[in-house]
Order: structure tokens, then sequence, then C-alpha cells
């Protein structure tokens, strides 16, 4: 099985991994963070941090061909669990039908005090 390396030149990486990776038709999709591209600042408030992620995976996959409905799994990293309803107002007009298995984590911290990450994997669909 082939790997290949996703990259983008709108998405930041701050360490020693990879934007996402694709193998075997699944592309691995790591934690996306609610940074502004335009400004690299991270939206605090919940539901537009929530639109910036899901805009950044959006954008991720349109640059290799794909879009949001080609994820079949998402993972959320909350650090506040009392904004799970905001969260889910936000996320149900990104995935309005057929939305994707999904897991929710309550975490203690996130990277740069970010208030919600989230982690996709996609696949290419023929």
């Amino acid at each position: 099985m082939e790997k290949k390396i996703i990259s983008s030149d709108k998405l930041s990486v701050a360490g020693p991994y990879s934007v996402a990776v694709e193998a075997g038709g699944f592309i691995f999709i790591s934690g996306q963070l609610p940074i502004n591209p335009a400004s690299g600042e991270i939206v605090m408030d919940i539901q537009p941090a929530t639109c910036q992620v899901l805009m950044n995976l959006q954008t991720l996959l349109e640059e290799n061909g794909l879009s949001l409905k080609n994820i079949v799994k998402t993972t959320i990293f909350f650090k506040n669990m009392s904004d799970f309803t905001a969260v889910n107002e936000i996320y149900a007009g990104f995935f309005p039908t057929e939305p994707p298995a999904r897991s929710t984590v309550g975490v203690a911290a996130l990277p740069k005090d970010a208030p919600l990450e989230i982690e996709a994997v996609a696949i290419r669909i023929s």
C-alpha cells in the first residue's frame, strides 16, 4: 500500500506531523484547530471556532478533489463539554444529511488554548 503526504498552503503545521496522509483510499486528517488562515489567530468563541475548523477541513479536502461528503469519521476534542450543543448546531449545518460517524472527547487542554480540535478520516469515493 502506498502512502501519500497531503499538505495545504492554507493550513499550518506546528510540529513533526503531516496535515493529512492518504493510504489505501483513506485520508487521515490530523486534528485541526480553529486557526484563521488569513491572520494565523485562534478563534476562541465556540460557534465561530467550530465553523473555522470545519471550513479548514473543507479547504483541505477541496484542494485534493474531495468534499466534506467524503468524511466517514470525525473526532471532536472539547475543552468544555458544556459547548456540546453549540458545536452540534454548527456541525449539523456542515453535515445536513448522512453525517459521518463521530466521537466526542472532553480534554483538559488543547494546543494554543483552543476551545476545540477536530480530526477526520475521509475516503475517496469512486
